[in-house]
């Protein structure tokens, strides 16, 4: 049961919030409490809703204003939670390619862990957000092996609920071929098999892959393989065995091994909310003792602690 941790509010009236948002942030101080209870408290399609009440209301463009008025973190967990999903996905790939510096863990973890459907509406709102093609620009702003897999998974073609238990130890044995040899050929056949093959094959062909092998796929990528394509290859298959552990180990090491990577937890926050992120929790929980509330009370502080506390929805006992 994949569950999230934002949900439709009852008796919902975007009117209302968009009233009090206004009230919010036109007065001489701006009332974040206010902001939070809302905002984090809606679901997405429901605060697109009071965005354009808020628009109908103010003549104002919502987005615009919380960018004006906020700062630092607390402002981009608040205006990332405006977004529609496939906006924000697009969005966050826009910076994580045309910044200062290529930021290829988020082009992993958003590139490995999304459907079909979820990679063709992103790849639109790129597109009509920034009038570029999303592919052209992974071409052009990385290199290698990395690229290729990067552009493989950016078509969206991955079969779906598809398995032929009769082709997964054939499937296999390419895999373990291609820890072995680590020629440019035999990158192209691992990449082509973990972009196109569906889960539900996958998930035989990594049996297959330990019967034939005797080593788990992820420790043989990891020996064979360096650099962001084996991180690459390595988000793909943890993300096939299970992406709810997959996030709470990114979300994990974002907090701990970068002295809290600010963006990483944000994005993973707002982008799994109504998705898995309830998982996602239970997960970091049974994985590293410690509950992923207790963390993030740990390292962030004041309206962006409250702001990220209030998305991943903590229990008083989790702290």
């Amino acid at each position: 049961q994949v569950q999230g941790t934002i949900f439709p509010a009852p008796n919902f009236n975007p009117v209302m919030d968009a009233q009090l948002l206004g009230g919010a942030l036109q007065g001489i101080s701006c009332e974040k409490d206010v902001l939070i209870d809302i905002l984090t408290q809606r679901c997405n399609a429901q605060r697109l809703m009071i965005a354009e009440a808020y628009r109908d209301m103010y003549g104002r463009d919502l987005i615009t204003d919380l960018k004006e008025n906020l700062s630092h973190h607390f402002k981009e967990v608040m205006v990332g939670l405006m977004y529609p999903p496939a906006s924000y996905d697009a969005h966050e790939l826009w910076h994580a390619l045309k910044g200062a510096d290529t930021e290829e863990k988020c082009l992993i973890d958003i590139l490995a862990s999304r459907s079909n459907m979820e990679i063709f509406q992103m790849k639109e709102a790129y597109l009509m957000q920034y009038n570029n093609d999303l592919q052209q620009d992974i071409d052009s702003e990385t290199s290698g092996h990395f690229r290729d897999t990067l552009m493989n998974l950016a078509q969206g073609t991955r079969m779906e609920g598809y398995a032929d238990p009769s082709t997964a130890a054939q499937d296999a044995m390419i895999l373990w071929e291609a820890c072995q040899q680590k020629t440019g050929e035999h990158k192209n056949m691992l990449q082509m098999i973990l972009c196109n093959k569906s889960y539900q094959q996958l998930w035989m062909v990594f049996q297959e892959f330990q019967n034939i092998s005797g080593q788990d796929i992820v420790d043989a990528i990891n020996d064979c393989y360096d650099g962001y394509f084996q991180e690459l290859l390595v988000a793909i298959v943890l993300c096939i065995r299970d992406k709810p552990s997959y996030f709470a180990y990114r979300l994990y090491n974002a907090i701990h091994d970068f002295g809290f990577h600010n963006k990483t937890v944000i994005r993973i926050l707002i982008a799994r909310s109504e998705i898995d992120l309830m998982n996602i929790r239970q997960r970091y929980k049974e994985r590293y003792g410690k509950s992923l509330f207790h963390d993030i009370k740990h390292f962030a502080s004041g309206h962006y602690e409250s702001a990220l506390l209030a998305i991943c929805a903590g229990d008083a006992e989790d702290y």
